[in-house]
């Protein structure tokens, strides 16, 4: 048997506002940032687990608190017993009452457990030598089922329908693992579309993805109409009539606003409206995807956990899921919210981009492909070309699609000196640095 000897926690930040990277209506100014942690054990394989949690500067020290405050719960314990029961040890950190308390299964809290229960999936995909994806997409039905979580969900998804959707997928897993080792999984790209950048700059990026493969691209709107008008002429004029281009707003509007402003655009036939909202407004969301259909409504990067998912599918809410690899508890969580995107019928396009999500979340998508809705159809990974340089195993974009990791383990794990040179120390604070 082997322990967890430790929590080893890092604040490390990039300074992406020094080029607006990132910019958006909502966030003007973002330094791209990850509370990272190391969950370190004295196995004999010299194997530890790494993830993080994504945020964008400042209130990332209180991210890195919360993971550190898990360590009473995780430092000394046995990780054979912990591997072994996923499940079990996820709905002993979501349940603890005085954790709760600070949620309850939302916040800061929630997404420190997550970081947790991702640097553990890291451990035993490193362990079984294996990408997480292929070994989520090897599990049984009934061991995947094992992993959710089915409180607050049953008078929309049992336990019976999940196995039933995991078991309907299972015959059909060897052909889709070989295919999607094969042609990968379809991305499109947010990277032309920064609020920031100029006109100039949006053609040249939106004509570079364009000629890189990837068949659709998404622009940041929502600061003013005017302006989104123009760019988004510019982009039609670069892409074409019929070429995809979404548009995100990033929770800039109120309802009636929305409805106002995405039909404003409609001449241009946006492929998804993403975050209209505040992202907590199920009702509100609803009123948005009938009061702008036929334009899709999408949204999910900035939903707490399950329970929202399935407030929204059940009411009609968005038409596009978008999941994020580190917002709710882990994967545990998102094995859930998948699940639930298969029983409602609706397509999961993750959020991507950040720091190492693409890296994380294109496991996810990979395996919801190979054993939960065994489709590629209407899907797709964001990306955005940031900061890939720094991770072990980075992203492989080949013809706008993401390659199938082979490497073990989750993708989460950064390069040490990385890691040395990003974490954002002391002096940092004393010299007044922007991040």
């Amino acid at each position: 048997m082997s322990r967890i000897v430790a929590l080893e926690t890092s604040d490390i930040r990039f300074p992406t506002s020094l080029s607006l990277d990132g910019s958006d209506a909502m966030n003007p100014d973002p330094d791209y940032s990850a509370a990272y942690v190391i969950v370190c054990t004295d196995a004999a394989d010299g194997i530890d687990g790494h993830a993080f949690v994504f945020t964008i500067g400042r209130g990332n020290d209180v991210q890195v608190a919360a993971i550190d405050a898990l360590a009473g719960h995780v430092v000394g314990r046995e990780v054979e017993p912990i591997l072994h029961d996923m499940g079990g040890f996820f709905r002993e950190l979501v349940a603890d009452s005085q954790l709760r308390w600070l949620g309850p299964e939302k916040g800061v809290m929630h997404m420190a457990i997550g970081a947790v229960i991702n640097a553990l999936w890291d451990i035993r995909a490193k362990r079984a030598k294996l990408p997480l994806w292929q070994l989520l997409a090897r599990m049984t039905p009934e061991q995947l089922v094992d992993l959710v979580d089915f409180r607050y969900l049953t008078n929309a998804l049992t336990r019976d329908e999940a196995l039933g959707i995991l078991r309907a997928a299972e015959p059909g897993r060897s052909a889709r693992e070989q295919e999607l080792r094969a042609t990968g999984y379809p991305a499109y790209t947010t990277s032309p579309g920064w609020l920031g950048y100029s006109d100039d700059k949006l053609a040249r990026l939106a004509r570079e993805a364009m000629a890189d493969g990837f068949t659709q691209i998404k622009l940041k709107v929502g600061a003013d109409l005017d302006d989104d008008i123009r760019r988004f002429r510019t982009a039609r004029e670069v892409c074409g009539p019929d070429f995809p281009i979404a548009i995100d707003a990033n929770q800039r509007w109120e309802v009636g606003e929305a409805i106002a402003w995405v039909n404003a655009l409609a001449e241009f036939h946006p492929a998804w409206i993403e975050e209209p909202t505040s992202p907590d407004d199920v009702l509100g969301h609803a009123a948005i995807a009938r009061g702008v259909a036929p334009i899709r409504v999408a949204t999910g990067e900035h939903a707490q956990n399950r329970v929202i998912f399935k407030q929204l599918l059940q009411a009609g809410a968005i038409q596009v899921m978008q999941i994020d690899a580190v917002r709710v508890a882990g994967v545990n969580e998102n094995i859930a919210n998948l699940l639930l995107a298969a029983k409602f019928g609706v397509p999961v396009c993750p959020h991507a981009g950040g720091v190492g999500l693409c890296e994380a979340v294109q496991h996810l998508s990979m395996f919801d492909f190979v054993a939960v809705s065994g489709s590629r159809e209407g899907r797709m990974i964001e990306y955005v070309d940031h900061l890939h340089e720094h991770f072990v195993v980075p992203t492989d974009i080949r013809d706008g699609s993401y390659t199938a990791p082979t490497e073990p383990g989750n993708g989460m794990e950064m390069k040490q000196a990385s890691r040395a040179e990003f974490t954002w120390t002391g002096e940092h604070r004393k010299a007044g640095a922007h991040v």
